[in-house]
């Protein structure tokens, strides 16, 4: 015959009719009429005929199975009426089409009818689902929209909630018509070849080398940390060559079953993508599920969990019952904190956006672990050193030295052994061993986020990141409203598109700006009331009725203060919050992505503040600006500044970071795992008292995930500022506290479980969306790190006693002009600190009310305090000395030296780490040479075969190559 299908055509004619296929032969054999692509029979592939070409002239051969199709879909196929897609009960037909649905039940399982995740034929599974009340005013809308879902291809069922008649459940299932033509439209990347591994040339030598290390790993526990891989699936898409799907090059690309070929989070995906381009009325911005979720039409709209995450049976014994089981029990399970997570299987459940969001969130706990072991050390080496420390003897010994009061009146003289202990506290952290630490952090940080950059380069390969780009977005719905009278053409898509003028934009920065910064005028105002209450409440309690609150009135009023401060933080959040969106919606982005950005900069920007203002005024300013006894500077001209403690303020400094940091973390565990969870338990506990336990646990699955909490309204925006405010505190004054990554490590162990836990459990599956990294976040962390740098060197100058102590050392002790700086050179070093006052020159409003006698049975004449200042019968009394001056000229020196010194190091290292690792700039071209080989080989058989079917059929041809 001279068509080269006219063999496919006999076959074909041959086949029995459709209605008396078996079960197994319907698997094999099912047409689809909106594209009339046909599914052929494993002995019918093995003909030379080109699949492009059958599927072009199934019209004119395959009208009778087309006629079947056309009757069976008028059975199964929901109908347009709103009525009939409610209806529960079983569906009617003739005698023909009942036959046939006999037919099709006989293959359909009943456990796919059972878990809630199909349609009621258990065969189209539910891909989206919408949920609406039928008292809600807007049915017209909604109407139009669902009668244009179903005009792209969609197929639709509803169910009436089993809780609330009012609740109306839409299921929509999008067949492989649908999301072949969607998935070419979207650039969506699948496997087509499986990756070809090669191993590099290895000399002998290395050879013997490792046969040894395996040996010795032998000996050594097989990798606890690591997985088992029994229990993972094979995810095939991460050892296959990937590329933009095609309906045209469909041969291209292995598809072992046309149902799961697409996972999950894809087909969710494309469903989204298409019901974000539905138009719901007439008009050119009546569009898309976000408006009519945002006007009310609709209540939820969320993609299916993949059944229970708990099974009676063992996964060890029976395997995972889904994926959701499966995650639960290898990622979310507290009995697997120690395991690395399965970011191939969060990736393919929950997208590439969040799948980067634990990926950055493993690496950086990982990070972590050199860094609290560093400030461990450092901890400890102070523990080590403390009874060899010489200014912690001398002011243990110290009990002839008498201390001036720290406040007026009612604060007494006091012996400066008496503050032997806090003495011996500061030394844990402030020590030989801080200067290190603190150089260390700052290239830690560099190094993170240098090796982060490569860690994400292979996760963007392993993902098929690389050469992803966003699409083109859509405006918000608030944009176009507020500017649809003003048009420009888009230079992009050409079309026109509202158009924000200049100078209204600048008008609005400048008040969005003005907003910010009277938002931090009031930060500033709640610190300022905090060092009010330092200052009354410090002579309060030190007139206190207890002893133990009296003699350490001081401490008292630090970790009350820091208490009080912790409850305006929480408090000016929630305020924060508000106006952060106030402002961003005053600036009207034009885009979420930008209003994303917009919002995410102002709300660091206000919590970095609010969480840190009274931590750099308790390191920079605390005791700084008090003047001396007899001449205090004074609040209003009548508090007294507060003064540090006898043993410096780096005490005060560490309890404030303490409390605050392991507050902070704990209140916001609570409120990401605990509150969903007393809601989810609330929820749970009604519905068993009005339905009781064995109806609770047969809801199909879209009742049991609608009563699940929805993901935050922000979306990852909260778990990000979390983790990166707790960078901040790891890094900024990791100086004054080094067992602040200590506490963030053992957190953020906790914290990926419990996200884990609440993803997996707790929340509704949020729809997968795909990123390239973690967005604005990481120029924050950079800008973070530098800043780090600047309040360190400022921590070890000024608030420390370092420089002090080194410049007594050098120039002033025992060891001057020897060029050492041991214990036996600081001898001496606290008599020389301190300076002495004379008590007759306190002012009327500052003087104590007891006169010392207890001390002596006199009363005292002298008192000391600390400062470098000349004694009272000098020519200028209470001048500043010259050590004053060295110490000053010490401290700034050392600012600077210390900041170049570390961002040159922090500059070398950026530049020595490349971004991309070698071996993935070698893996990348090779994949990249052996796609155009396989593509290449892939046509070039293509062609043989029709040269091979036309000379079989004796067709003439030309010599065309090959």
């Amino acid at each position: 015959p001279e068509s080269p299908l006219a063999g496919f055509s006999t076959v074909l004619s041959q086949t029995p009719p459709i209605s008396s296929i078996s079960s197994e032969g319907r698997e094999d054999l099912q047409v689809n009429r909106l594209e009339t692509q046909i599914w052929i029979k494993p002995d019918i592939q093995k003909t030379d005929v080109d699949f492009s070409e059958i599927l072009n002239a199934i019209q004119e051969i395959a009208k009778d199975v087309n006629i079947f199709f056309d009757e069976l879909e008028g059975v199964n196929s929901p109908s347009k009426d709103d009525d009939s897609l409610l209806h529960h009960g079983n569906l009617t037909s003739t005698s023909d089409d009942a036959s046939r649905l006999e037919v099709v039940g006989e293959e359909v399982p009943d456990k796919n009818k059972a878990n809630g995740l199909y349609f009621r034929d258990g065969k189209c599974r539910i891909d989206y689902i919408l949920v609406y009340r039928k008292s809600n005013p807007q049915t017209e809308k909604r109407e139009v929209f669902e009668r244009n879902i179903r005009a792209e291809g969609l197929q639709m069922e509803k169910e009436s909630s089993l809780t609330n008649s009012d609740i109306i459940f839409v299921k929509l299932h999008a067949p492989w018509e649908v999301l072949g033509k969607y998935a070419e439209l979207m650039n969506v990347r699948m496997p087509f070849r499986r990756k070809i591994y090669y191993l590099h040339r290895r000399y002998k030598f290395m050879n013997r080398i490792e046969k040894q290390i395996s040996r010795f790993r032998g000996w050594l526990p097989r990798k606890p940390m690591k997985l088992d891989k029994e229990t993972l699936p094979d995810l095939e898409e991460n050892d296959c060559y990937t590329a933009p799907f095609s309906q045209q090059r469909i041969h291209h690309f292995i598809i072992h079953n046309k149902d799961t070929f697409f996972n999950n989070a894809t087909r969710s995906r494309i469903v989204h993508h298409i019901l974000q381009r539905v138009k719901y009325e007439e008009g050119k911005n009546k569009i898309g599920l976000n408006r009519l979720l945002s006007n009310g039409s609709y209540e939820a709209a969320f993609p299916l969990h993949e059944g229970s995450y708990r099974s009676k049976n063992s996964i060890r014994t029976h395997g995972a019952e889904n994926h959701r089981h499966l995650l639960y029990e290898c990622w979310a399970s507290w009995g697997v904190w120690y395991k690395y997570q399965p970011l191939d299987l969060v990736r393919r459940y929950f997208g590439e956006k969040i799948g980067l969001y634990f990926a950055w969130l493993g690496w950086y706990t990982g990070m972590l672990f050199p860094a609290a072991f560093i400030g461990l050390f450092v901890f400890l080496y102070g523990v080590t050193t403390l009874n060899h420390c010489q200014v912690s003897k001398e002011v243990c010994q110290a009990t002839d030295i008498i201390m001036c009061p720290i406040c007026d009146k009612y604060c007494p003289f006091m012996r400066l052994s008496d503050s032997c202990v806090y003495a011996k506290v500061t030394h844990l952290f402030d020590n030989g061993a801080t200067v290190f630490f603190a150089v260390f952090m700052a290239v830690w940080a560099t190094v993170f986020l240098e090796f982060w950059k490569r860690r994400r380069a292979v996760i963007a390969y392993d993902w098929d990141l690389i050469d992803w780009e966003e699409e083109e977005e859509e405006i918000r719905p608030q944009f176009e409203a507020k500017y649809s009278k003003k048009e420009r053409m888009n230079p992009i898509s050409g079309k026109p598109e509202p158009y924000q003028a200049f100078a209204d934009k600048c008008s609005r920065l400048i008040v969005s700006a003005s907003g910010i910064f009277f938002m931090i005028c009031v930060v500033i105002a709640a610190v300022f009331g905090i060092v009010i209450y330092r200052v009354v409440t410090v002579s309060t309690f030190a007139a206190f009725k207890w002893a133990l609150i009296r003699n350490n009135s001081q401490v008292a009023t630090t970790g009350t203060a820091v208490c009080i401060n912790f409850c305006i933080i929480m408090l000016l959040n929630v305020l924060y919050e508000k106006v952060a969106l106030f402002l961003t919606n005053l600036e009207q982005p034009r885009t979420e992505s930008e209003w994303e950005n917009s919002f995410t900069l102002k709300m660091f920007l206000f919590q970095f503040v609010n969480l840190n203002s009274s931590t750099f005024y308790i390191a920079f300013f605390l005791g700084r600006f008090t003047g001396h006894p007899g001449a205090y500077l004074r609040l209003i001209n009548r508090w007294r500044l507060e003064e540090c403690h006898p043993s410096g303020c780096l005490i005060d400094l560490c309890m404030q970071m303490g409390i605050i940091m392991v507050l902070k973390q704990t209140w916001n565990n609570f409120m990401e795992l605990g509150y969903p969870l007393i809601q989810n338990w609330w929820t749970r506990r009604k519905l068993r008292q009005e339905y009781g336990t064995q109806r609770k646990t047969s809801f199909p699955q879209w009742e049991k995930d609608y009563n699940l909490q929805p993901m935050n309204a922000y979306g990852l925006f909260d778990e990000y500022l979390e983790m990166i405010l707790q960078f901040g505190f790891t890094t900024i004054f990791v100086a004054a506290f080094p067992l602040a990554p200590l506490l963030a490590l053992l957190n953020n162990i906790i914290e990926i479980r419990l996200d884990a836990y609440k993803f997996v459990t707790q929340w509704r599956r949020p729809l997968a969306s795909r990123a390239k990294d973690i967005g604005i976040w990481y120029g924050i962390l950079e800008g973070i790190g530098i800043l780090s740098v600047i309040t360190n060197a400022f921590v070890i100058a000024v608030t420390s006693d370092f420089i002090p102590r080194l410049v007594y050392a050098y120039k002033y002790g025992p060891c001057a002009g020897q060029g050492e700086a041991g214990q036996k050179c600081m001898v001496g070093y606290v008599n020389a600190s301190l300076s002495v006052f004379l008590v007759s020159d306190f002012e009327n409003r500052s003087e104590p009310t007891s006169n010392g006698s207890e001390f002596s049975g006199s009363p005292l004449k002298y008192c000391r305090y600390r400062d470098y200042r000349d004694p009272p019968h000098s020519p200028v009394p209470y001048g500043y000395t010259l050590q004053f001056w060295h110490v000053l000229a010490a401290r700034l020196a050392f600012i600077i030296v210390f900041e170049h010194l570390v961002f040159c190091i922090k500059h070398l290292i950026s530049y020595l780490i490349p971004d991309l690792p070698k071996d993935l700039r070698d893996r990348m071209r090779r994949e990249k040479y052996l796609i155009q080989e396989m593509m290449y080989e892939a046509e070039l058989e293509r062609l043989q075969k029709e040269r091979k079917e036309r000379k079989k059929n004796g067709k003439s041809y030309h010599n065309e190559w090959p």
